[in-house]
């Protein structure tokens, strides 16, 4: 038997494979085989044909940015004249506008300001929840971290509590890139190492918030840095189930790819046949992340409808405004219309979730039975 197809019998049969293994994987052109392993593992998880999504809206608050990253065409650095903040009253309004189509959930997510006190952040979450019955599923560990070092003393576990007593529901998993210092210090030497976003990310599971990861490819990493990250994560996830938190810890993980257009770092951009090998790839690695997420914003929705079978059980979001990957020139766009089409093109069943990966609406079709019982519980 060959080495790829002991690791993939391996895997399906519930064994939990190592680095090495993983990287075998990585080195092997079997991109079908790997991928319907990932198929068949995801089904073990989702045994109904449906594929979720959520309806939400980044809101870019700041471009201010003092970490630098060569691989980011957003930010702008400090005393900038194209810098900005948004006005309370334009995140309001942007918020009101997605609650009118149905949306629940905001990605807030900015540069790391500088100029922004603590106080800012807690104070525009209170006035958010004051206003808007949405989840805030916002601000990165880079942010966060940045908010810490403006806290004015406090503790890593005090600013991530005072956010969530403020409003903030969970965290996304931006900034994670590759989580293996060697890549970190040649794209962004300033932004952190990988366990300062890992800490974050801990921090949140011990006070009780579930948060999502994710890894940027193709910035020149090896496949043993992509193995490891994706090591970091299960550890990290088992220490959740270890410790018995109450939280799912990491929900859902997300790979996406590096767009290097309009930076400061140029690199071939990933073929989608690469980016769906890694996604399938992480999808036996993580044995223990329920849910994982279509990158249709930087591979387009014809990849997007691939992932489907690929190992990922949801589309991410209509992402009804989004302007980092924008500035790096990729510009795909769906809408909820055209989400239904993609998922139904798939042969699968759509359906609106919220942050939980609660399922708030399914739109089935009438001739496709579903356990409705296990599809409102999970």
């Amino acid at each position: 038997m060959k080495p790829i197809d002991r690791i993939l019998n391996k895997a399906q049969a519930g064994g939990r494979i190592d680095v090495e293994e993983c990287i075998t994987l990585f080195e092997s052109d079997q991109i079908e085989k790997i991928g319907d392993t990932a198929n068949q593992i995801m089904k073990k998880w989702h045994p109904d044909p449906i594929t979720t999504f959520v309806i939400g809206r980044n809101i870019n608050y700041t471009n201010i940015c003092d970490v630098y990253c060569r691989f980011c065409a957003f930010y702008r650095p400090p005393g900038s004249k194209e810098g900005y903040v948004l006005p309370d009253e334009t995140i309001f309004q942007k918020i009101q506008e997605t609650l009118d189509v149905d949306g629940t959930e905001i990605l807030m997510q900015g540069g790391t300001n500088p100029n922004l006190p603590f106080s800012y952040y807690t104070n525009i979450l209170r006035e958010i929840k004051k206003r808007f019955d949405i989840t805030m599923h916002s601000f990165s560990p880079a942010e966060i971290m940045k908010m810490k070092d403006v806290s004015d003393g406090l503790s890593l576990e005090e600013v991530v509590r005072q956010l969530h007593e403020a409003g903030l529901d969970s965290l996304p998993g931006g900034g994670a890139e590759i989580l293996d210092d060697r890549t970190r210090r040649k794209i962004s030497k300033l932004k952190g190492s990988w366990r300062d976003w890992m800490d974050v990310m801990q921090t949140a599971h011990k006070i009780g918030m579930h948060t999502t990861g994710t890894m940027v490819i193709g910035f020149g990493e090896s496949m043993e840095e992509r193995a490891l990250h994706m090591l970091r994560i299960r550890d990290a996830q088992d220490d959740v189930l270890l410790q018995k938190l109450n939280t799912p810890g990491f929900l859902a993980f997300i790979p996406w790819t590096f767009q290097p257009d309009n930076t400061n770092m140029k690199a071939e951009k990933v073929t989608p046949e690469e980016y769906l090998k890694t996604l399938a790839i992480s999808r036996i690695m993580l044995d223990n992340v329920p849910n994982f997420q279509s990158s249709w914003v930087t591979m387009g929705p014809e990849v997007g409808k691939q992932t489907l079978s690929y190992g990922c059980n949801d589309f991410g979001s209509t992402m009804i405004e989004e302007n980092v990957v924008s500035a790096a020139g990729t510009t795909h766009k769906v809408n909820v219309s055209s989400t239904l089409d993609i998922i139904r093109q798939a042969g699968k069943i759509p359906a609106q979730r919220n942050t939980k990966y609660q399922i708030l609406r399914v739109f089935d079709d009438e001739n496709v039975k579903i356990d409705r019982d296990f599809v409102m519980q999970n």
